[in-house]
């Protein structure tokens, strides 16, 4: 089992990417708002029964995918409502099932960061669409960027396509 553990900023290119890797590898992809709409849906965002859920979900599936054998793309945006901790949790969860985590950061420059926020498929998952409380949050995105693990690979999603970060990406995995 690998778990590509794909992480960045708001509007970094998380999804997009994703998806190309998954139509590139035939791997599932269990993006971050499948689980963020679904207990979202019941609990306002980053209460307390929120995170407790989401962080459950999210280890469940891995625990089950360790468990089953089944690689799986995941899309993850490091903020303050989840503990920091987390993605070492994962790690440690998927490992002690004889998996394998490969972490990837996706970065992108503000000024880009800025004009994506306003691409219209970002509504379709409630995504965060406001330069304004980007910039409000910048310091808190950075400090939880800060505390993710050291990836295997980081991308700037400015330099190059989807579909390239997407050949990047797969070149990591076993053949």
């Amino acid at each position: 089992m690998h778990l590509i553990f794909l992480y960045g900023q708001p509007a970094s290119g998380k999804l997009t990417i994703a998806k190309a890797l998954a139509a590139r590898t035939g791997l599932a992809l269990f993006h971050n708002h499948l689980v963020v709409d679904a207990v979202g849906a019941v609990f306002p965002f980053g209460c307390e029964s929120f995170a407790r859920l989401r962080e459950r979900f999210w280890l469940d599936v891995f625990a089950e995918a360790a468990k089953t054998g089944r690689s799986l793309i995941f899309t993850f945006a490091p903020e303050p409502t989840v503990a920091r901790d987390f993605p070492e949790r994962a790690r440690a969860l998927v490992e002690t099932g004889r998996g394998k985590v490969t972490f990837v950061a996706l970065t992108v420059p503000p000024a880009e960061q800025e004009r994506r926020l306003g691409a219209p498929d970002r509504a379709a998952f409630g995504k965060m669409q406001s330069p304004e409380l980007l910039r409000r949050l910048a310091n808190d995105f950075a400090a939880c960027l800060a505390a993710m693990p050291t990836p295997a690979l980081t991308i700037d999603t400015a330099a190059m396509t989807p579909d390239q970060a997407a050949e990047t990406i797969a070149a990591l995995l076993p053949a």
